[in-house]
């Protein structure tokens, strides 16, 4: 049977739809190789989110396309955002591929690619409102930890945001297959779950009439070998004191949040048709600190937001100064085709965005030095990732610490410890990402 190589691109959302695309595959019989020289098969799970997103897709879709003609590739195929969202470009501006394979037309993967090798090209472009059905899931490393996605889509409709147009309105996966899926990562030895979707807050409101979140976490802390649960991408004016008490009291739930503001100035998130204001932003972090006093808040910020001024931009500094949050991603504002604010009057220039995005990271850099500092002698639960620096060195995640974004906890061990193992560790020193510790006897 033939080799597939597989690259899958940009978010953990996207990871997520590439292992369900394994395991189809898989299922047909298909091998899988990580060389591509070596595969009659490539394939490319790509991403358009934003401008660097797309450049990266692309550039992998052309680098990989040699193998045409290099190698033995026999079929070249693109998935995901940036084949949904450009399918009409893809036959003019790249004839090295031979099919594409939207959003919501992933479980026919297998049969385009069938109707490719025997030489019936086809592709699949379907309702990005669609929801396909899984199978099942195959998982891309040994890591401890895996997403699990649990809803497709989005109904928020930023006007900065191509997302709803690609991925189509917010659609809950039913909560008996994310527990069937649930289980078969924790049987394979995933000790944390993080929980993930274009916006977690919202799941089960469109199959169950009510936000369900809570009651899918309850059922998520029943598997006894499952350590952590993390909620990420959760929006501000969707988190209810309900979701806030669980987190507080579940033991299996991280005391972590990751919740998207992009900015506090009320015209700006107007303009951005964000559905909370600067109060009411003030006021769900005050309810979450005071529900869960050791709660690490982790957000994400866009600087040069369309007609964004310098009093705009220090405003927003402040808030970050007065908010000190854990952990701040900041992202400059990226002019995608397609959305509302593309078509906005006073776009800023790239050094502008460039420049108040520095701004704002080197105040988030202080303030999370000065965080972690404060936990220096502090005694936290941690998840070892693995081996680093030597024989006896290590990396750990303490619940403060989400996969790729945040930082690690680094420590000495004298015996050897598995990737996945949990230990107690107490802070011994520490920077502005990352803590040093020592085991805790």
């Amino acid at each position: 049977m033939k080799k597939i190589y597989f690259a899958s691109l940009g978010c953990d959302k996207n990871l997520v739809d590439a292992e369900h695309c394994l395991y189809a595959l898989a299922d047909e019989g298909y091998s899988f190789t990580d060389v591509p020289e070596e595969a009659q098969v490539i394939i490319v799970n790509s991403c358009c989110f934003i401008a660097d997103a797309m450049e990266e897709s692309i550039n992998t879709i052309l680098s990989l396309s040699r193998f045409k003609t290099e190698g033995s590739c026999q079929a070249l195929l693109v998935m995901g955002c940036l084949a949904q969202r450009f399918s009409d470009e893809f036959q003019k501006e790249l004839p090295e591929v031979d099919a594409l394979v939207g959003t919501s037309a992933y479980d026919k993967l297998p049969a385009i690619l069938r109707s490719v090798l025997d030489g019936k090209p086809e592709q699949a472009i379907l309702s990005p409102s669609r929801t396909p059905l899984h199978k099942g899931r195959l998982r891309t490393g040994i890591l401890p930890y895996a997403y699990l996605k649990i809803a497709e889509g989005c109904d928020k409709h930023c006007t900065y945001c191509i997302i709803p147009k690609i991925r189509g309105s917010y659609r809950s996966f039913p909560m008996e297959d994310l527990l069937a899926e649930a289980k078969q990562l924790v049987d394979s030895g995933v000790r944390e779950l993080l929980l993930v979707a274009q916006e977690t807050t919202m799941y089960g409101t469109d199959l169950y009439g009510k936000k369900s979140l809570v009651t899918l976490l309850q059922k998520l802390s029943e598997f006894p070998d499952l350590y952590w649960i993390r909620i990420l991408y959760a929006y501000p004016e969707e988190i209810t004191l309900e979701l806030a008490q669980e987190i507080a009291r579940n033991p299996k739930v991280c005391h972590y949040i990751d919740i998207p503001i992009q900015h506090c100035n009320d015209t700006i998130l107007k303009q951005m048709g964000r559905r909370t204001n600067k109060k009411e932003l003030e006021e769900k972090i005050a309810l979450l600190r005071e529900t869960i006093p050791d709660l690490c808040i982790r957000t994400t910020l866009i600087s040069g937001f369309p007609g964004e001024t310098e009093e705009q931009h220090q405003e927003l500094l402040e808030f970050l100064q007065a908010q000190k949050f854990d952990r701040v991603g900041v992202f400059p504002y990226s002019k995608e085709e397609g959305t509302a604010a593309a078509s906005f009057r006073f776009q800023i220039e790239d050094a502008v965005k460039n420049r108040r995005r520095e701004e704002l990271m080197q105040l988030q850099q202080e303030i999370s030095l000065e965080k972690n500092r404060q936990l220096v002698s502090h005694v936290l639960p941690c998840l070892v990732e693995g081996r680093v620096g030597g024989d006896h060195g290590y990396a750990a995640r303490s619940y403060r610490d989400a996969p790729d974004v945040d930082g690690l906890v680094f420590f000495d061990g004298e015996r050897e410890y598995m990737s996945g193992e949990d230990v107690l560790l107490r802070v011994t020193g520490s920077n502005a990402y990352d803590l040093v510790a020592s085991i805790q006897e």
